[in-house]
């Protein structure tokens, strides 16, 4: 077992030269390079400029070019989408009532509603958990079911598609989830995927919830006196079969002793996001900090036990498919030579870091004295959460870390994920500074330690 750090002297020896090398001006140019590129939606211009621009960065840093792993898909893409309030009842409304439209965004491979819309009645269940859509299951058959989207960096969030999933097995007709935070703030993310009961899916704005609500009424004591919006949800989408690009660059350690394996530290973070904003946050942070360890690493690596793999996966946004892909294609002997792996996503928006350590309770004890030495303080949250590209890892048996800001703190910028406000302008370079440099930290001792057992 790899030692405390604490038991030793401080960091790596080559610490002092890989922490001058991560240069903030750097840093933060090409962050908003990775942002002005847009919201990088997978099979989109913005996704493909995006990632040609990063494949040459790499080269152009690293001195080698990146291997290129090809993810043939089925594609998707939003064609219209449409939300209209037909009345507080009935098909019609009130006799005379216009129709009045809300702002919605088709959740990320939702089905299409049926020609010329989907009509029903709306079914606002608040937090929408799976138990509160089961206790009202008699009212979900048939109707729209509206539940609220969650702050997603926290140990009690309900994800979407879980509450989707929930709503589709009730018997609902379609799903609306709205945006927690006011400031006419649409809200994305992805949904079902051909399964044989999918339904139309889209997020909508806090104030369009809020127009929903004030139409709707619970039933009284009796059961009675019920009133539910009625409106027509129009979505239409198609599927456009394209290839994203995965980047991998190897740096190796020094050659190991005869009939020892090579190892590798693998540092990754995605390169997709979605099309509301920049994907500033998620995961714009997460690239330009692997691009900045990256180059510092470069000079030292070569003299060290382990190599670095850097990873720039694609697709995460659509169910993590990119390592997952990668990951199950790898025979069981090189899998188990990648000792650690390293993923930074959503690694700024807040000063507080936390990592995600995936059920290797080794992780907890080693990062905090990395933490403790480079004067970082870090939180950690041990069960397997399966938001992000390092779950695939942790799943094949290898240790496994996600770094993460502001994870249970509602109130922090990580609130504009998945929102129109996720921009490079929410970020304070001092926070993605520090959360690149306790990574630097982090994935230098993985390389440099004599022996690394964190299984």
């Amino acid at each position: 077992m790899t030692p405390p750090l604490s038991a030793r002297s401080g960091l790596p020896a080559q610490w002092p030269a890989v922490e001058a090398a991560l240069d903030a001006a750097r840093l933060r140019s090409d962050f908003e390079a990775i942002c002005a590129f847009g919201g990088r939606f997978a099979g989109s211009d913005s996704e493909r400029g995006a990632t040609a621009w990063l494949r040459a960065r790499l080269e152009a840093d690293l001195g080698v070019a990146p291997g290129v792993i090809r993810l043939p898909h089925d594609g998707w893409r939003r064609v219209s989408q449409r939300l209209e309030i037909l009345g507080p009842a009935g098909a019609g409304g009130e006799p005379g009532e216009p129709s009045r439209e809300l702002a919605c965004h088709a959740l990320v491979w939702t089905v299409n509603a049926p020609e010329g819309g989907l009509e029903a009645e709306v079914l606002d269940l608040g937090r929408g958990t799976p138990q509160e859509i089961e206790a009202r299951r008699d009212e979900v058959r048939g109707r729209i079911v509206l539940v609220r989207h969650e702050y997603m960096f926290w140990p009690g969030t309900v994800h979407r598609r879980v509450k989707y999933e929930a709503a589709k097995a009730a018997g609902a007709a379609g799903y609306l989830i709205a945006n927690r935070i006011p400031g006419e703030l649409l809200v994305t993310g992805s949904s079902g995927r051909g399964g044989a009961a999918d339904i139309p899916a889209a997020g909508i704005t806090f104030e369009g919830a809020a127009a929903l609500a004030a139409l709707s009424a619970p039933p009284d004591a009796a059961g009675l006196g019920a009133r539910y919006p009625r409106v027509r949800l129009a979505i239409e989408t198609a599927s456009v079969p394209g290839v994203a690009e995965c980047l991998v660059v190897d740096l190796p350690g020094r050659e190991p002793p005869a009939g020892e394996r090579r190892e590798w530290v693998a540092l990754s973070a995605h390169i997709d996001g979605h099309p509301l904003a920049e994907s500033a946050m998620d995961n714009a942070t997460g690239l330009a900090a692997v691009l900045a360890i990256a180059r510092a690493l470069r000079p030292v690596v070569a003299q060290l036990p382990r190599g670095l793999r850097v990873f720039l996966f694609n697709l995460e946004e659509w169910g993590v498919a990119g390592s997952a892909t990668y990951l199950d294609g790898l025979a069981p002997a090189e899998r188990d030579a990648i000792a650690l792996n390293v993923n930074l996503d959503a690694i700024a928006g807040d000063p507080d870091l936390t990592a995600l350590t995936s059920e290797f309770p080794r992780l907890e004890p080693w990062l905090g004295a990395i933490g403790a030495a480079a004067g970082t303080p870090l939180g950690f949250y041990e069960p397997l959460m399966k938001n992000s590209d390092h779950f695939h890892f942790a799943r094949h048996g290898i240790p496994a870390l996600r770094l993460v800001a502001g994870f249970g703190k509602q109130d922090s910028a990580l609130r504009f994920v998945l929102t129109p406000g996720d921009t490079h302008d929410v970020v304070d370079q001092r926070d993605l500074a520090n959360a690149t440099r306790l990574a630097a930290a982090i994935t230098l001792t993985g390389c440099a330690a004599d022996r690394l057992d964190l299984r």
